[in-house]
């Protein structure tokens, strides 16, 4: 007798081992009956680990934070019909942040015309600017979950695996492992017209600096580029998604963009050369242009397609950025070129002055909190060794100024699409891909009653450290700006929210409410003593956030 062990695996299980095979051990979704079965077997075959979400929205989000931070795809299943176009929102996300996403998704029976359920799966997926393909036949299950994988991987986008539901328990047979391998992308120019144009726009320049952005924040390529800096007397600064990058650092700017202190404006706008890795020297990095007037720009990027993509470039340099940065100072060493004196004492004491420290006056008498000072004061009690998620709202600029990370690889951004309410999905995705240590989303009222409110119990179910804070001004708060700006009525803006803190612990959570300066010592030992993910509601008055138009 045959055992079942010898069998062959019917198209469900073998999507499963497909998956396992290629080193994927965390699935997020929500099950139906189109998917259902595969996701049983990843657990129960498998040895897979599935985040089981409220919503399908929230499966796409989860799997995207998962991605944004760990060195995989992330991967998302969801059932056909209104389970996969409910993900749509996060596939266009994950398209517009260049996230690694595979999403395997049911679809209805061919031959079932009349399924309520039936929709044209395809057209909404690529529409959404993702990556589709169907599931062959179930002699084909293992080299097609290998190509979205390593679609998603070159293509660093979502790609969706269409898997029709009159395959599920057809017999896989013949099926043998194929495993995805992506070359390493490390090569660098050793001599080229832009690389002597590079060296010499260095050598001439006087008011050097030196930008950094996500696709430069290995530990390699930071040593490499500080290395430089200081080589050329270079002051550095970094894009908002490789925030803090040159934390600590003696010539540390900070972001560099429309959320830049007026320290770095000053600065960078009396440079004279920017030296940029790994960014894509977008419109808002570069302050709608402002940043590029008057400077000549050297452009180094591992993707060619980046290169010279948003700006017109001075020389662009394609390789790894360790690489080239060590080959630029090499051959400054080389020709005996003179740092340029850009890095003075007078620099250095005033970026030391302008780093922001908690004072008094953080509350404003009336059941409300000053939000700067809260953020700074938070700073402080918030765990350090955190991972920050950003949702999307008025609140956030002021959340990448004042809350810190240990670096880029601490911190999210979930703006890519310009929505609110797909901070919290993120952040519990993020701490599958950061395991012990603490998430810290900060989002606002309207984005946790938007998308985190279904969520929160996901994230208590499944046991995350997690710190939600809701920035609380009972207002969609930039529609509330934009209002006021045309001296018109505001009141459509305005909710009235239920107590957060008192919804948290019914959804099986900790939660506090933060309302004056003495509230603060409750708070600090609630993030120490808790067990559960807590939910710290931060009161707020819509007329006094900050907004940075």
């Amino acid at each position: 007798m045959t055992s079942s062990t010898d069998q062959a695996p019917t198209v469900h299980q073998a999507i499963a081992r497909s998956l396992g095979d290629n080193g994927i051990s965390t699935m997020f979704g929500l099950m139906g009956d189109a998917n259902m079965y595969l996701v049983n077997s990843f657990m129960r075959d498998c040895g897979g680990r599935f985040v089981a979400a409220a919503h399908e929205a929230g499966a796409t989000m989860m799997a995207l934070g998962y991605a944004a931070l760990a060195d995989t795809p992330g991967v998302c299943s969801v059932t056909h019909g209104p389970g996969m176009t409910n993900t749509i929102t996060g596939l266009v996300e994950g398209v517009k942040g260049s996230l690694p996403l595979v999403m395997i998704c049911g679809d209805t029976d061919v031959v079932d015309l009349e399924n309520p359920q039936n929709v044209a799966q395809r057209e909404f997926v690529v529409d959404a600017g993702a990556g589709f393909e169907q599931l062959r036949s179930p002699r084909t299950v293992a080299q097609d979950v290998a190509r979205v994988l390593k679609r998603a991987m070159v293509e660093h986008r979502p790609i969706v695996l269409n898997v029709p539901l009159d395959l599920d328990w057809k017999s896989a047979e013949d099926y043998k492992p194929v495993r995805v391998r992506i070359p390493d992308s490390r090569a660098t120019v050793s001599s080229s017209d832009d690389l002597d144009t590079a060296i010499g726009i260095i050598a001439t320049a006087k008011r050097p600096i030196i930008l950094v952005g996500r696709g430069a924040t290995s530990s390699a390529a930071r040593q490499s580029i500080l290395t430089l800096a200081k080589r050329i007397d270079a002051p550095v600064m970094t894009t908002l998604k490789a925030k803090d990058l040159f934390r600590g650092e003696e010539f540390n700017l900070g972001i560099c963009g429309t959320v830049s202190t007026p320290l770095t404006v000053d600065t960078v706008l009396e440079s004279d050369c920017i030296v940029s890795f790994g960014a894509s020297l977008n419109k808002y990095t570069m302050s709608h242009g402002a940043f590029l007037k008057d400077k000549r720009v050297i452009q180094v990027n591992v993707e060619p397609s980046e290169v010279g993509k948003n700006v017109d470039v001075s020389a662009g340099l394609v390789g790894d950025p360790a690489a080239v940065a060590d080959l630029i100072v090499h051959w400054l060493d080389e020709a005996e070129v003179s740092p340029s004196g850009f890095r003075t004492e007078e620099l250095k004491e005033k970026i030391a002055a302008s780093i922001p420290e908690p004072s008094g006056g953080a509350e404003h008498g009336d059941a409300t909190v000053d939000y700067r000072q809260a953020l700074l004061h938070l700073d402080q009690i918030l765990p350090q060794d955190r991972v920050l998620v950003t949702d999307g709202g008025r609140f956030m600029v002021e959340a990448w100024k004042n809350l810190g990370v240990p670096g880029p690889r601490s911190f999210l951004t979930t703006i890519n699409f310009a929505s609110i309410g797909l901070g919290l999905s993120h952040g519990i995705g993020a701490s599958y891909a950061a395991p012990g240590r603490p998430v810290v989303v900060v989002c606002g009222d309207g984005g946790f009653m938007h998308g985190g409110l279904s969520e929160f119990n996901t994230a208590v179910r499944h046991k995350i450290d997690l710190i939600v804070l809701v920035c609380n001004d009972g207002a969609y708060g930039a529609e509330h700006c934009k209002f006021l700006s045309r001296q018109m009525e505001p009141n459509a803006t305005l909710f009235e929210w239920p107590d957060l803190a008192p919804v948290a612990i019914a959804l099986g959570g900790e939660g506090i409410t933060i309302r004056s300066q003495n509230d603060w010592p409750m708070a600090a030992q609630a993030i120490g003593r808790r067990s559960k993910p807590l939910l710290i509601d931060i009161k707020l008055d819509p007329y006094r956030v900050p907004w940075d138009r």
